[in-house]
């Protein structure tokens, strides 16, 4: 064999090397960028895309009726949102579970901090603008005591509320819908959520590409360049060793679900041995960016069922008004009207439903609440059966995981082609 030869030899365990590496590394980029579509709108290719297989009609940039790209998971947010919930937040808690580890006490108590004020601008406008003579006639006296009572009577207010709002919780809030909401208006939230859980299965599935595909390399030079000489056979077996590298790589991650002894050897998924860690690192994101105050507050306020919430709010408000007046009620029906004056109570209780939850908003305060959600996010996450858990990783990418190998594929064949130009 002469040194030509001997080199030809020598390269094609580097070549599959590098086949494995490059394939696992521009695989893990396709699943997270770019996070927004780039590339090329076709009109007219729109209209065809049904008439596509369904598979082929989910990759990112088809779906779109484009030649482009976007990262695997930011293309499917909205379906990373519901299967977040699915297959996990709904496994580790109910709504009433989490809205009682931001625990409705504290969150009274804030509101009443922030509110006070807000709560007077309420009153003044309300009164001028339903009632301005009578309110510019009342003495002064008489209309500081009434926001003396207002004053008085909003603690009990404020803490009846919460805890009407944690009673009633699971009609008002949809959890699944304010994930998928969030993960919508943030695809970049969901790539956030799979590289921080998978952070290092992601770097385990880069480095394995490199090793594997060169301990494959050795028997496919001996194939190639000693025993066969058919110029087709190499890029065949790029074919191989693509596809091959990339479904070892997510079988060892995720396979077997329970340890087993395989010649004495404990075989178990890599992302499943790390359970204990990944739940710490998963609460943190629930808790910090999904199941917080403030996002639970937007959601009681301008999600699906925030009827029901602003419902609720008024019709505790209501009363509120009414005992707040106290004695003067008699009198203040009779000087503006009954009507009137229901008009001024209806128009106090719609306005404070904004100024009542409007100081979930507050970061600081969402930081201090969200200890409780991590803790028990990261509790429950560390008692989910093996299979569940594996669930919560696995099933995002799985529907997709034939584009990961058809690109080690691909790859694999062009790889195969190179080196026949080179050394051939």
């Amino acid at each position: 064999m002469g040194d030509v030869d001997v080199i030809s030899v020598l390269s094609v365990p580097v070549f599959t090397g590098a086949i494995g590496y490059v394939t696992n590394l521009s695989g893990v980029w396709m699943l997270f960028q770019p996070v927004a579509f780039r590339g090329w709108r076709l009109p007219g290719l729109a209209p065809l895309v049904k008439f596509l297989p369904r598979r082929l009609q989910q990759i990112p940039g088809v779906m779109h009726g484009a030649i482009g790209w976007q990262g695997i998971i930011p293309s499917r947010s909205a379906k990373m949102g519901s299967l977040a919930v699915d297959k996990g937040i709904a496994k580790l808690g109910s709504p009433k579970e989490f809205y009682a580890q931001l625990d409705p006490e504290l969150i009274a108590e804030h509101v009443l901090d922030t509110a006070r004020d807000d709560m007077r601008a309420v009153v003044e406008r309300t009164m001028e603008r339903e009632h301005p003579a009578l309110w510019r006639d009342m003495p002064a006296g008489l209309r500081e005591r009434l926001h003396e009572r207002v004053q008085e009577q909003l603690p009990e207010i404020v803490r009846t509320l919460m805890r009407e709002i944690g009673e009633n919780i699971d009609h008002l809030l949809d959890v699944k819908l304010m994930v998928i909401r969030r993960m919508e208006a943030n695809p970049a939230l969901a790539n956030r959520i799979f590289r921080a859980v998978g952070e290092q299965e992601l770097r385990f599935i880069v480095n394995f590409g490199f090793w594997f595909g060169l301990a494959l390399g050795v028997p496919t030079a001996i194939l190639t360049e000693v025993l066969f000489h058919a110029w087709w056979l190499l890029p065949i077996l790029g074919v191989l060793i693509g596809y091959v590298t990339n479904l070892l790589a997510i079988l060892m991650i995720f396979e077997p679900v329970e340890p087993r002894r395989i010649l004495g050897v404990r075989w178990h998924g890599l992302f499943l041995r790390r359970q204990q860690e990944v739940a710490d690192v998963y609460a943190g994101i629930i808790a910090d960016d999904i199941v917080t105050v403030a996002n639970i507050g937007e959601e009681l306020l301008h999600g699906p069922r925030s009827d029901r919430t602003r419902h609720l709010v008024e019709t505790s408000m209501r009363p509120a008004v009414d005992n707040a007046i106290g004695p003067f009620q008699p009198a203040v029906r009779v000087a503006v009207g009954a009507r009137e004056y229901d008009a001024i109570r209806d128009s106090v209780a719609t306005e404070a439903v904004d100024y009542t939850l409007k100081p979930l908003r507050d970061p600081d305060f969402n930081r201090r609440q969200g200890v409780a959600v991590r803790g028990l996010v990261a509790e429950r996450m560390r008692q989910m059966a093996p299979a569940d858990f594996s669930e919560m990783l696995r099933t995002a990418i799985k529907e997709d995981e034939w584009l990961l190998y058809l690109h080690g594929a691909v790859l694999g064949f062009g790889a195969g082609l190179v080196h026949l130009a080179i050394f051939s």
